[in-house]
């Protein structure tokens, strides 16, 4: 054997009996368990295909009325601030406002239902995430999907609402709406995901995101039409959060194509920029931590 070839097998023995000697200190390196993705796409998209699917049958499994009441819900909010900004507000100058309303609940419905569950998604999962190798971003993903499953069953109220206020159908129904949805649906997963992923270190995070979220709901645009601002300075730090840049343009492609859009508020023009690069930011962090931190979830829970 030569010097360097026993020089190799010493170290490699030493470390050997140093990792013995560690784990019989209880002072084992954490294994790594599989990171955000890890298998192929399509694989991923059935996973989190398949537990959406079953997180949605079994949200209603036993219940009388069933899918009925993810549609009341929304529908019983909307009666109370209905009778409150019409009756006592008076939005009646703002056109199909009750829709309007409607809409922006229901889309923060959306918001609220995917990010509050999956905060604390990965910690609830403990026993298959301890157990099981799978791609960690499928948990919080499939909360998405399963609020984006109720968010669909809601907008058939909406749509409803409006033709019954006078309303009619738009060609933008065909294009925009579903390109503004993927946005939402984007955003919402990537706040989503990277709470859970906080969440599993730090439990703080459940607390003080409930707090966001109460100042989201009044910074988006949901009750208070942009033409109520009478700021136009305000008006622009507003429409910064891409939720409410979402939100309004839904109401424009959506209800009414008398409504402002967002690129008329932001002018310059080059101010949308601004809500693009913080939806863009967003994305990028939250998957960057959450695939660094999905491989040690399991020691960390």
């Amino acid at each position: 054997m030569t010097s360097a070839a026993a020089e190799r097998t010493s170290q490699a023995i030493a470390e050997a009996a140093a990792r013995a000697h560690a784990a019989a200190a209880g002072r084992t390196d954490p294994i790594p368990g599989p990171r955000a993705l890890g298998v192929p796409l399509a694989r991923f998209a059935a996973l989190v295909w398949t537990i959406a699917v079953s997180e949605f049958k079994l949200k209603f499994y036993g219940s009388a009325l069933g899918y009925l009441w993810q549609i009341m819900r929304p529908l019983l909010l909307f009666g109370v601030l209905y009778v409150f900004f019409t009756q006592i507000l008076r939005f009646q100058d703002v056109e199909y406002y009750p829709v309007v309303l409607l809409q922006g609940i229901v889309i923060f419905s959306f918001v609220a239902e995917s990010t509050t569950a999956s905060v604390t998604s990965l910690v609830d999962q403990e026993p298959l995430v301890r157990k099981i190798q799978f791609p960690r971003l499928a948990v919080p993903l499939a909360i998405v999907l399963t609020a984006l499953f109720n968010l669909m069953v809601n907008y058939v109220v909406v749509f409803v609402f409006l033709i019954i206020q006078g309303g009619t159908p738009l060609w933008t129904w065909l294009y925009q709406f579903p390109l503004l949805i993927v946005a939402l649906v984007i955003i919402t997963a990537a706040m989503s995901t990277l709470l859970s992923a906080l969440y599993v270190r730090f439990r703080d995070v459940r607390p003080i995101w409930e707090v966001l979220l109460q100042t989201l709901y009044f910074i988006s645009l949901i009750l208070v039409p942009i033409e109520a601002v009478s700021n136009p300075t305000l008006q622009k730090l507003l429409l910064v959060s891409p939720f409410a840049c979402i939100v309004e343009q839904l109401r424009h492609a959506v209800i009414s194509p008398a409504a402002p859009t967002v690129t008329e508020i932001l002018q310059p023009g080059a101010l949308i920029l601004v809500p693009i690069g913080i939806a863009l930011a967003l994305c990028i962090v939250s998957f960057t931590v959450f695939d660094r931190m999905a491989p040690l979830v399991a020691e960390e829970l």
